[in-house]
Order: C-alpha cells, then sequence, then structure tokens
C-alpha cells in the first residue's frame, strides 16, 4: 500500500507545528468556495429516515439540469474520492493480481493519468497492481492504457483541454477496449468545457463533478458520475445501499435547481482580490481556475513557512518545490491580511 497524500485542509496539523487555534488561521491550502452558500431548509425526515428512492431522483433530476447531461440521470456519490477508489474494479486487475506479505504484485494492466494532478488517482490504481503511467501529454496514450484519467480544468496548473480533443481522446482509447475518466471536479466556473452533455454518446466516457468545490459545502462529501447507465449500475452496486445521506440528497435538489449566479459573481470577485494580493507582492501567476491560484516562486519553501508563522495555510507541493496553490480568501479583510504578509517576507 503506497503512502498517504498530504492533501490541503490540514490547518489541524499546521497548528500543531507555528501555534494558534483553528479560528487563528486563514486556510488557502484548497480549492473550495470559501462563501458557502446559505443552506435551504432540510426536511426533518431527511435526517429521520434512511434516504429514499425519491431523495435519491430528485437529487439525480436536479444533476442532470444543472449539468446538463440530457439523457443521462448523474448518481449522487458520497463525494468523488469513494467512486475513484473504485475505478480498479472497472478494469479489473484488483481480481487477478497477488498479494504476497502485504505488497501488491505489479500486473502487465496499465493506465495513464495526465500529470501532475490530483494524486489519488494514481495511487488508486497503483496499490490495485497497476502500472501508472504519468503522462504530460494526451498523445502519449496508447492501446496500452485500459484507462486514462484527464482531469479537465487541471489540478493544481489550470491546464484545460477542449472538448473536441477529448472526445477524440475518448474515440481513440474506445478502439482499444480502454475507458476514459474525465475528472470535471472544478468545472463548474468553466462549464463549456463540460462533456456532460455528450457522455450518452461516448460509450466509454466517465465524468466526476464535485459538489462541494463550487458550492462551498466540501464537508458534506458529495459528487455525482455521468456515464451511460451500465457504467452507473456497477458503481451503485459497488457503493452498496444508501451511499449517500438524506440530508446531502436533500441539499443537492434544492442548491443545483437553484439560480447559481450569484455564485459565479462572488468567485469572480474573490478571485480578483486574490490576484491583487499576489500581484501586490510581486508573485508570478503560473495558472490556476477561479477557484485557485498557482504560483511559481524559487523561494516557495520559504514564503510557505513565512505564511504558516503568520497563520496563513497555503498547498505546497512534494514534486514541484517552486510551486505554491493560493486557494480563494473569503473577504477584503482577507485579501488585505495575505497581501501584508507577502510583503513581509524577507527576498
Amino acid at each position: 500500500m503506497s503512502a498517504p497524500i498530504a492533501h490541503g485542509g490540514g490547518v489541524t496539523a499546521a497548528a500543531a507545528v507555528f501555534g494558534g487555534g483553528q479560528e487563528d488561521w486563514l486556510d488557502l491550502s484548497t480549492g473550495i468556495n470559501p462563501c458557502p452558500v446559505a443552506l435551504p431548509e432540510i426536511p426533518a425526515r431527511a435526517w429521520h429516515r434512511l434516504p429514499d428512492r425519491h431523495l435519491v431522483d430528485a437529487a439525480r433530476f436536479a444533476a442532470r439540469d444543472h449539468y446538463g447531461s440530457g439523457e443521462i440521470l448523474p448518481l449522487p456519490v458520497p463525494g468523488t474520492q469513494s467512486v475513484i477508489q473504485l475505478l480498479p474494479r472497472l478494469v479489473g486487475a484488483d481480481e487477478r493480481i497477488a498479494v504476497t506479505d502485504n505488497k501488491v504484485a505489479v500486473t502487465d494492466e496499465r493506465v495513464a493519468v495526465v500529470s501532475p494532478t490530483y494524486g489519488e488517482y494514481a495511487r488508486a490504481f497503483a496499490s490495485a497492481g497497476f502500472a501508472v503511467d504519468a503522462v504530460d501529454d494526451l498523445a502519449a496514450i496508447g492501446a496500452a492504457h485500459r484507462l486514462a484519467v484527464v482531469v479537465n480544468p487541471n489540478n493544481p496548473d489550470g491546464r484545460i483541454w477542449p472538448a473536441e480533443t477529448l472526445v477524440a481522446l475518448h474515440d481513440r482509447i474506445k478502439a482499444a477496449n480502454g475507458f476514459l475518466v474525465v475528472d470535471e471536479a472544478f468545472g463548474d466556473t468553466d462549464p463549456w468545457l463540460s462533456l456532460a452533455s455528450r457522455a450518452q454518446q461516448l460509450s466509454n466516457l466517465i465524468i466526476f463533478r464535485s459538489f462541494g468545490k463550487f458550492f462551498g459545502l466540501a464537508g458534506l462529501r458529495l459528487g455525482f458520475v455521468i456515464a451511460r447507465e451500465n457504467i452507473l449500475e456497477r458503481f451503485e452496486d459497488w457503493l452498496g445501499p444508501w451511499a449517500v445521506s438524506g440530508p446531502a440528497l436533500s441539499l443537492a435538489a434544492s442548491l443545483l435547481r437553484s439560480d447559481v449566479s450569484p455564485i459565479h459573481s462572488r468567485i469572480e470577485e474573490r478571485s480578483i482580490g486574490l490576484h491583487a494580493a499576489l500581484d501586490g507582492a510581486g508573485l508570478r501567476i503560473a495558472g490556476g481556475t477561479a477557484l485557485f491560484t498557482l504560483v511559481a516562486d524559487a523561494r516557495a519553501g520559504d514564503i510557505y513557512t513565512h505564511l504558516c508563522r503568520h497563520h496563513i495555510l497555503v498547498r505546497k507541493f512534494d514534486y514541484a518545490p517552486d510551486w505554491l496553490r493560493f486557494g480563494l480568501t473569503p473577504d477584503p479583510v482577507a485579501d488585505r491580511r495575505l497581501g501584508e504578509a507577502l510583503q513581509r517576507f524577507e527576498r
């Protein structure tokens, strides 16, 4: 089993080293909307009863309309991380590998992950015995790959792939009986990139959508899978009954049908504020999305430590020591706090 990956959001661990309580820290280490939406009323029965089919159906129909998936009713899941763990089952290698002395024997099965990106994809497949090829271009994905993963827009650099390019990749992978996974976790702010409307015509395509990032409700642990019904049925079976809570389904049904234009406006406003703070400190923006910004700087490690001493947490990367990812600040006061801390950094 490979070692756990250090993700954003670790304020408790940072505070143990640099002091302060949770409330003292400005957490910019995630790509989550820092201005969560107001919660609609949740019926008492959603808390009291097991999540009945009508709650699941209401969330699925709302997700279909929100994501524009046409004939497909997206499958609600308890966070997309839950289905990333299941992907090796889709191509079956975990049924054939040998495990000796707690070590996984690698098969000749290969998957491709367009990298660098969210690390849990490579970890899930490596743990299941696959050989994982970290590729930097779609052209490197070939007939030897049982499955390919593309995060679009990508985390952490914001790289994007046009829809037609991904459709062509799907067709190439399908010809070799493989699957294409497109992770659109940050796709709500760039809906024009989504393949959701074309999923019914692309039989070997699987799309993951995150709910919590855009709505600012990551603690809800909710996501959706968009794919043809035969694929969705397999994920549903593997997850088992009542995988998503009644309150989560109720909130999804309400919020996915709400007017999301104010959320877009607020995210844009916060992104402008963050960029102003970074620009004011002379930092070079190397990429990002509406929900986070990637900075490239040779002094990244020292900047990270300096910000931690000011109780500001950002995301650093062991594989790219000159990178820092900054999530959005919640308000102009936080913009000023970040900007002032950066300007105190001794260059």
